[in-house]
């Protein structure tokens, strides 16, 4: 499975930006999906994350009411929909795949097996 990240870019706090992560190799039906990020300075950390139906998805507490995350199996891509963002969001993005359908989302790193190369999120003040 190969995952590729696209929609980062430079905003103002405030502003809104989606993320999307396109899928290919397999279908991603049989895949949970989740966004991580890191910082400058900082250790890599769970954003948001997704089970193989769409039926559960779960946040970071420093997120949850401004990201959304949601997937289009049809499309084997998953969005992030990222609204008054910070400049404490500033970071590289990376998507994340992890075979299984559980019916749960996860949010544990080593629980994903794929990972895209990242794209940049800069929220200046």
């Amino acid at each position: 499975v190969q995952l590729v990240e696209s929609g980062g870019g430079s905003v103002q706090t405030g502003g809104s930006l989606e993320l999307s992560c396109a899928a290919s190799g397999r279908s991603s039906t049989s895949y949970a999906m989740g966004w991580f990020r890191r910082a400058p300075g900082k250790e890599r950390e769970f954003v948001a994350a997704i089970n193989w139906s769409g039926g559960s998805a779960g946040y970071t507490d420093s997120v949850k009411g401004r990201f959304t995350i949601s997937r289009d199996n049809g499309k084997n891509t998953v969005y992030l929909q990222m609204n008054s963002l910070k400049p404490e969001d500033t970071a590289v993005y990376f998507c994340a795949a992890g075979q299984g359908r559980y019916p749960v989302y996860i949010s544990e790193p080593s629980r994903y097996r794929y990972w895209g190369q990242g794209t940049q999120v800069t929220v200046s003040s």
